[in-house]
This record gives C-alpha cells, structure tokens and sequence, in this order.
C-alpha cells in the first residue's frame, strides 16, 4: 500500500512540476503516473548499474557527478513515456532535483520511523 502511495505521490509531484517548468510537458495525470512507475523501475535495475560504472568519476568529483546519475535516469524515462517530454539536459537536471528534493521531503518522517 505504501508503494502505490508514493507511486501517487511521485506521479502528482510530477506533473505539478511539469505545470510550474516551461521545459518539461505532461498530457494528463495518467502520463504522470505511468512516468513514476517507469523511473520507478529504472532506479531499482538501472540506477545501481550507473552508479557503479560512474563510480570513479563520482569519487572524483565528491559525489556531484550523482546529480548527472539522477538526470540521466529521468531523461531514460521520458523518453519511453509516450507524453511526456523534457526539452533538455538542463530542464532534466532541474526536473531531476526538484523531484528528489520534494520527494525526499515529503517522505523523510516516515522513513526515519521505519528505520528506528
């Protein structure tokens, strides 16, 4: 239950950015949830992939270059999601932090429960 719920939670973030950023477009809130269940599912087999193919250069670079990880990650996903569309590099990394950043804010308290 709590996996749809920020499954929701994720898709709703998604298209109130894309509302707010002139660079990235979304359809319609069904776009957007397909868009989380797809970056979902990129982080949890892709993801851990990039990190260790990039880990020399994220080590050199004190772990920014995990910004770039991130990015790429969220340009794979609209891409494959038919209706939405971020028009570049810098509107993705943009979309990329804001989305981690909301996110991460939202749920921080329930997952210092979990881990307590």
């Amino acid at each position: 239950m709590k996996l749809i719920i920020r499954l929701l939670v994720s898709a709703a973030i998604t298209f109130i950015l894309a509302q707010v950023l002139p660079g990235v477009h979304v359809d319609s809130y069904g776009t957007a949830i397909w868009f989380a269940i797809v970056l979902g599912l990129l982080n949890v087999f892709l993801r851990p992939l990039l990190i260790i193919l990039t880990l020399p250069l994220t080590l050199l670079t004190f772990g920014l270059f995990l910004f770039i990880v991130n990015t790429i990650t969220v340009l794979l996903a609209s891409d494959w999601v038919n209706g939405f569309q971020i028009d570049s590099f810098g509107w993705g990394l943009l979309f990329s932090l804001l989305l981690t950043v909301i996110t991460y804010l939202l749920f921080r308290e329930e997952d210092r429960q979990q881990s307590s």
